[in-house]
């Protein structure tokens, strides 16, 4: 299939999960806005990059997801936005009742917020282009729970609700919403903390990826970044025309225990 014409703004996609979307629906012929934070020559060589490497339109805009303004004013410097990817994302660990309130407030803004905010300002775009897909990124955590994750599980049952919320409003009009929910995901970050994993435990490898990192993930295998960037692109094409309002789960089988 191809996205060409259409314009993707994707959260948090300097790296990881957001990035291995952005490439691949720049690979559909998407033009893609890259986001983060930061505001490094780097960021905006990698949009670069993209661009020259799938002959797509690859911007790189800098906005703080934690900030309601700066998540709509993404959007609007995007110019376009036919395709939604809201992934960005933070995660702290701790009891609840030793919780940081800084780190709950932060977690909310970033994993669940941000998502409402650049979903507000997007919808009037899609609505006058006659086409919208927006993608949140949600979690195995979205459907179930883990101890000491209250912020991030409270946040991406959230995500699955507001999507839930948004694909109704727009039930009648060629616009869907959904969440995708990744099980453990082996990105760069988690790439990096196999090594210790390995010291903490005695354990070669392949047995700490399988008996520690995912002994919740049945299938023992990491999902992909290219197997996300793949499911939104499923969900961006006609294909999916009616599926809206629901999740997608890429975890190996977590969530069928």
């Amino acid at each position: 299939m191809t996205l060409k014409g259409k314009t993707a703004v994707v959260t948090g996609s300097n790296s990881g999960i957001g990035l291995g979307v952005a490439r691949e629906l720049a690979r559909a012929g998407a033009d893609v806005v890259l986001n983060s934070f930061t505001d490094r020559d780097e960021d905006h060589a990698l949009a670069a990059e993209i661009g020259r490497e799938f002959g797509v339109t690859a911007r790189y805009i800098k906005a703080d997801m934690s900030s309601a303004e700066e998540c709509r004013a993404l959007v609007t410097q995007a110019g376009q936005c036919d395709i939604l990817v809201n992934n960005a994302g933070i995660q702290h660990v701790a009891p609840v009742d030793e919780f940081p309130i800084d780190k709950w407030n932060a977690i909310i803004a970033i994993n669940l917020s941000s998502a409402f905010h650049t979903s507000a300002a997007a919808l009037p775009m899609m609505r006058k282009a006659g086409w919208g897909r927006i993608v949140n990124i949600a979690s195995a955590h979205g459907l179930t729970a883990s101890p000491y994750k209250s912020a991030y599980i409270a946040a991406k049952h959230g995500v699955v609700g507001l999507s839930k919320t948004i694909a109704l409003e727009t039930a009648e009009e060629p616009i869907t919403c959904n969440a995708i929910c990744p099980g453990y995901v082996l990105t760069p970050l988690v790439e990096a903390q196999i090594p210790d994993q390995m010291k903490v435990h005695n354990m070669d490898r392949d047995t700490v990826i399988r008996e520690v990192m995912l002994t919740r993930q049945p299938s023992k295998q990491f999902a992909t970044v290219e197997q996300l960037g793949g499911t939104t692109v499923f969900l961006c094409s006609e294909a999916a025309a009616q599926i809206t309002g629901t999740t997608i789960s890429v975890d190996g089988g977590w969530t069928a225990l």
